[in-house]
Parts: C-alpha cells; sequence; structure tokens
C-alpha cells in the first residue's frame, strides 16, 4: 500500500472516529438536557434553561402594541415569540421572529384562530401532487383495490394479479427523469415503488407533513394532529386503509376550532371509526333475534306458497310439490337461520371508549353498565356498502328497542336518536368538559398542566356550549400559559421536530416520504398507532437514549443536505463569514434557529469541538479550508433548546 493511500485512510479513520466521539458527546448533552429539564420527571414544570431554579421571576414589561392584552410578564418579546410560534404553530421559518413582532404578537395569534382568513393557496397549490387525499373513499376502492377483490373482479388469480402489480411498479420506475441530484433521485424512486392501496397512506401521511411545514394555517394544523390523535383510527387496520383519507379531510379538519359536540358526532358517524372500533357490527342481541325470526316466517311462508311443501324442483315448475322432509315447521327454519347465520350482537367497543377517551374520561365514574347501555343506544350505526360506497347508515332493524340509562340519563326516543341525545350528553357533561380542557392544555402548557388553568377552560368550555376556539382563548390569555416554568417545557414529538427541522432551515421538500419516514423512524409512524389511546403526549415517552440518538442523527443528515427529496441553503441562512469562521457559524446557528437562546452548558459543548478535523473540513495541521455548516447546525438542531417547545 503506497503512502498517500495509507494517511488517506488513516485520515479518514480518524475522522470516523471523531464523528462517533461528537455524536457521542452531544448525544450525551442532549439526553442530560432532557432527562433533567423535562417536566415530567417530578411532575411539575420547571424553568427550561435554569433546572431547579423555581425562584419567581422578574416582571418584564413588553409594548402594549405587541403584546395586547396577552398577560406577558416572565418572558422577553423574543421569547414570547418563539413560545408562541412553537405552541401554536410547527416552529417559526426564518424571518417569521421579526414578521411577528412587527405585526404584534396578539395579532398574529388572533388570525391563527381565524384560518379562514389566512391565505393559503401556496399549499393548496402544493398539496395537488398527491390525488389520492381530494379522492371518496369510493374512489380509493376502484383505484386502488385489495389485490383479492381485483384479482376477482379481473378473473385471474391473485398470484398473477400482483405479477400485474409489480410490472406496474417497473413502468412507474422506468419513468422516473434522472435528475443527477442523488438526494431527488433516491426518492423519486422509493416513491414510484409505491402502487396499490399503500400507496393511499404514503400519500395522506406526505401531505400531512407538507402541511405542517408549508401551511399558514399554522394553529389549524397542530389542531388537526390534536384531534386526530384525540379520536384515533389505526389505518392499518382492514378496510380503514381506504378510509382515513375521508376521516381526516371531511371528520376531523373541518371542525378543528368548532363546536366539541359536532366534532364528536361528525366521528362518531364516520366510517372509518365505526370500522375501527366495531361499532358497524353492533347490533341489539333482541334485534338480531327478531330479524332472524322474521327472516325464517317470510322463508316459511314464500315455502307455503306452494302447498305448504318445499320449493319444488328446478325445471319441474308447475308439477307436483312434496311435502317438507321430517315435517319442519317455520320455528323449525328459523332455528336452522340462526344456527347457520354469522352470530350479531352488541358490541362495546366504541361504547367504552366514546367514554373514556373520547369524552368524560377513565375516572367519571361510569361502570360497566353504563358502557352496555352507550353501546345499546349506538346500535344500527353501522357501514352502507363497506367495500363499495363506504357511507354511515342507520339500520332501525338493528337498533335496540326501549329505555336505555347512561350515567343516570334515560335515552327512550327511539331510532337514531338515542344514539345523537346519549353523545350529545357526553359532549356537554362537565367531566367532559374538564378532560378536553386537560387534555388540551397538557398539550400546549405543559406535561402537568396548572389546575386552577384547567378549571378556567373547563368552565369556558361550559359556559360556550364546548366551543374549541374559546377554550384556546382563555388558555392563550391566561399568565400560566406565558410562565416560566412552561417555556420550553414540552419535548417535541417526533412529528413536531421533523416539521420544526424543515422549518426552522426553510427546506424545500420536492419528494416528502423520506420525511414520513423519518418520523416513523423516531418512534410515531403517522396513522399507524394501534391503540386507541393515540400517541403520547408525555415527555417521558420521547426521552431515551436510542430515541435521541435517532433525533441527532436526523438533525445532522438534514442539515448536511443528505435528506432525500429535499435541500438545503445553509450558506443564504448563515452568510459568507460562517463558511470561514467556524466561532461565527455557530454564533449565527445559535441566533437563528434558537433565537440566541441557550443553556451555558450546552454551549460549552458545542464550543468544545470548534476546532475539531471534521467541523473545520481539514486535517489537524491543515488550514481551514471551508467550515462545515451542516455539521454545526445539525449539532445545534440536536440540542435540548431545540429538542424542546
Amino acid at each position: 500500500m503506497n503512502k498517500k493511500r495509507t494517511t488517506w485512510l488513516t485520515r479518514v479513520s480518524v475522522q470516523t472516529e471523531f464523528g462517533l466521539r461528537l455524536r457521542s458527546s452531544i448525544a450525551c448533552a442532549v439526553i442530560v438536557g432532557l432527562a433533567f429539564s423535562a417536566p415530567y420527571a417530578n411532575g411539575a414544570a420547571v424553568n427550561a434553561q435554569s433546572p431547579g431554579d423555581q425562584t419567581p421571576a422578574a416582571k418584564i414589561k413588553l409594548d402594549k402594541k405587541f403584546k395586547g392584552k396577552l398577560p406577558i410578564t416572565e418572558l422577553t418579546e423574543d421569547e414570547a415569540i418563539m413560545h408562541a410560534m412553537n405552541r401554536l404553530a410547527y416552529g417559526p421559518r426564518p424571518g417569521d421572529v421579526e414578521y411577528v413582532r412587527k405585526l404584534g404578537l396578539e395579532k398574529w395569534i388572533e388570525q391563527q384562530l381565524q384560518p379562514n382568513s389566512i391565505d393559503d393557496s401556496a399549499l393548496d397549490m402544493r398539496l395537488q401532487r398527491y390525488p389520492t387525499i381530494a379522492m371518496s373513499s369510493k374512489r380509493l376502492l376502484e383505484e386502488f383495490p385489495n389485490a383479492d377483490q381485483a384479482a376477482k373482479k379481473l378473473g385471474i388469480t391473485k398470484e398473477q394479479y400482483e405479477e400485474q402489480q409489480k410490472v406496474k411498479q417497473q413502468d412507474a420506475l422506468a419513468q422516473v427523469i434522472v435528475t443527477g441530484n442523488q438526494n431527488l433521485d433516491k426518492a423519486q424512486q422509493q416513491l414510484a415503488k409505491l402502487q396499490g392501496p399503500n400507496r393511499i397512506l404514503a400519500e395522506l401521511s406526505m401531505a400531512k407533513v407538507d402541511r405542517a411545514v408549508y401551511s399558514n394555517r399554522q394553529l389549524e394544523a397542530v389542531m388537526e394532529d390534536f384531534w386526530f390523535n384525540h379520536f384515533n383510527v389505526f389505518a392499518n387496520k382492514g378496510d380503514d386503509k381506504w378510509l382515513v383519507t375521508s376521516y381526516v379531510r371531511d371528520t376531523i379538519r373541518p371542525h378543528t376550532l368548532g363546536k366539541f359536540d359536532d366534532l364528536l358526532l361528525a366521528t362518531a358517524r364516520s366510517p372509518a371509526m365505526l370500522f375501527f372500533l366495531d361499532n358497524y357490527l353492533s347490533a341489539d342481541p333482541a334485534a338480531v333475534a327478531r330479524n332472524q325470526q322474521m327472516k325464517a316466517m317470510r322463508q316459511g311462508r314464500f315455502q307455503g306458497g306452494f302447498a305448504g311443501g318445499s320449493m319444488p324442483t328446478p325445471g319441474t315448475f308447475p308439477g307436483p310439490v312434496s311435502s317438507p322432509a321430517g315435517g319442519a315447521t317455520p320455528n323449525g327454519a328459523a332455528a336452522t337461520a340462526a344456527k347457520n347465520k354469522k352470530d350479531g350482537g352488541l358490541n362495546e367497543n366504541y361504547g367504552r371508549e366514546v367514554m373514556e377517551l373520547h369524552t368524560v374520561g377513565v375516572d367519571a365514574g361510569y361502570t360497566q353498565q353504563d358502557v352496555i347501555q352507550m353501546a345499546e343506544c349506538l346500535t344500527g350505526w353501522t357501514i352502507h356498502e363497506p367495500r363499495k360506497d363506504p357511507q354511515f347508515f342507520f339500520d332501525e332493524k338493528l337498533h335496540g328497542e326501549g329505555k336505555k340509562v347512561v350515567m343516570g340519563k334515560s335515552f327512550n326516543y327511539g331510532g337514531e336518536k338515542d344514539g345523537e341525545e346519549a353523545l350529545k350528553m357526553l359532549a356537554h357533561s362537565p367531566k367532559t368538559a374538564n378532560f378536553i380542557s386537560l387534555e388540551i392544555a397538557r398539550h400546549f402548557v405543559s406535561d402537568a398542566p396548572p389546575p386552577a388553568l384547567v378549571n378556567r377552560m373547563a368552565a369556558t368550555f361550559e359556559s360556550s356550549g364546548g366551543d374549541i376556539r374559546n377554550v384556546l382563548k382563555t388558555m392563550i390569555y391566561s399568565p400560566e400559559f406565558w410562565s416560566r416554568q412552561a417555556y420550553r417545557a414540552k419535548v417535541k414529538t417526533p412529528f413536531e421536530l421533523v416539521a420544526a427541522t424543515a422549518r426552522s432551515m426553510n427546506a424545500e421538500v420536492t419528494i416528502t416520504l423520506p420525511l414520513t419516514q423519518w418520523v416513523a423512524r423516531m418512534g410515531e409512524p403517522l396513522f399507524l398507532c394501534q391503540p386507541p389511546t393515540g400517541y403520547s403526549d408525555k415527555a417521558e415517552t420521547w426521552v431515551n437514549a436510542g430515541a435521541l440518538l435517532n433525533r441527532l442523527n436526523f438533525a445532522l443528515t438534514f442539515a448536511g443536505d443528505k435528506m432525500n427529496g429535499a435541500t438545503v441553503d445553509l450558506k443564504s441562512i448563515l452568510g459568507d463569514e460562517a463558511l470561514r469562521d467556524p466561532e461565527a457559524a455557530l454564533g449565527k446557528s445559535i441566533q437563528v434557529f434558537l433565537d440566541g437562546q441557550i443553556a451555558p452548558t450546552t454551549q460549552e459543548t458545542l464550543e468544545a469541538h470548534l476546532k475539531d478535523p471534521q467541523i473545520l473540513q481539514a486535517s489537524l495541521d491543515d488550514p481551514v479550508k471551508e467550515v462545515n455548516q451542516g455539521l454545526i447546525v445539525g449539532l445545534v438542531l440536536g440540542t435540548p433548546e431545540f429538542q424542546r417547545r
């Protein structure tokens, strides 16, 4: 081996070893920073900048034109903007802090509370690349059929159909136009391989990320994610793959800031929810027995039309008929029908979850009998033509007759109204007001929100008839929301982190699929949370060594312009000086991505590595060639300050 090659291998080895040491060092700092300052650690929020310091913060006076009536006394102007944009949005883009400062924070918030007043045409144009998100469930079933059904319709075997799909996939790959940009070409190839039903979920997930990154209606996007998680549906449960697109578009999004009872009723009638929690199968046992008996009686009468005997032998009518074997009677036919028919009956899944997870909460004091009675109220709420044109349908024949009693309230309206009124009762219960207010405060304020704040929000919920916008306003116009203890007290979920990172670098995401894959890799695959609880909103779920190392790798990949399907231009953000001076690069990165707000210990950790060869892109004895801005920015994005919101 020649000397030059030996030197090069040594240098690569040194740089690789350094890279591992550097990532390990920063990862440790991130883990320690999050573990010791995240609010879940002791059940109470702590000062995100000074862990353990719980002395009352000095009051800060802000310009009235800037804050309006917002009760901000513990945060600076910049901190208040960052706090609002990290809680009510998916973080700031370059220039957003200055924009909000000039506009006024209160005015920006009021605009976000009225999303229809905000132009979002640029996002609408971007989303046109996903045709499936505008399709009805019927169209999705036609365009992306289940393999078994498609094969049967075409009169071929499933294996033959799958071979056809492989050919279709190869054709799609052949149509990919190679650009020479390795990141883009890889992403195009990944996307082209997605044919068949899996394309539906891929496009829905990509659209969700794009909405979080590029929508000007940021609060609406945040609330859409919040409510989907609250009314969670697992997209990979059977037919739900074809139903979730409509669920997001037609059920969740139109009600994000409306009345809670409208949202609850919309989810209860959604084919996606009916299928996920099996309510489409639920039928009153007595109604099932009546239906089976009526069917048997009709069959008996039909057969009785032929002189009380059995159906004639094909081709012999109007010839003679014979008596039924064994002297069968209509009652005997009913028994046979009941035996052959698939068992039907009451399904309690939705009746239980609508109380435990969607409305009053598990501690509301309801009993198992209440669950049964709630399920009875909702019998007959089913899906018409679930594999052809899935639509909500109330089937009177499956509904239980008579009075039902749920949590002390009687329902005896008959028909669909039994379920409607029972759901409205739950929606307007004081227990629901408290439970929903707690969930909202946990998402926007801290993992353990102050009880006084939750109580005020619950009072607004009750007095406004469950008006979600008013509940949010009560929270936003409360001092607890703007307290020093609430500042950076939440840990970003993987989805929030991906959106915030893309926004912070003003990334141009041409193909979003790799970003959705990173969300999954970090533990939160979109629309694929199996339990009805949805993903956890608490730090303890997301703070562990493996997950945080994944987060750091994501930040380094993205900032290093190695993210498939996306491009970043750090030079335009950091400036020319940052290319030559690592200290300038770090300082500018802290200012741009953290608004200059960083703990001294975190900054010291970063500064300790500024002279290392991989950052300087030179060997230890060589002059600096060009500062590795991507590595510096990636490390800043991996800090506890950016990982929290």
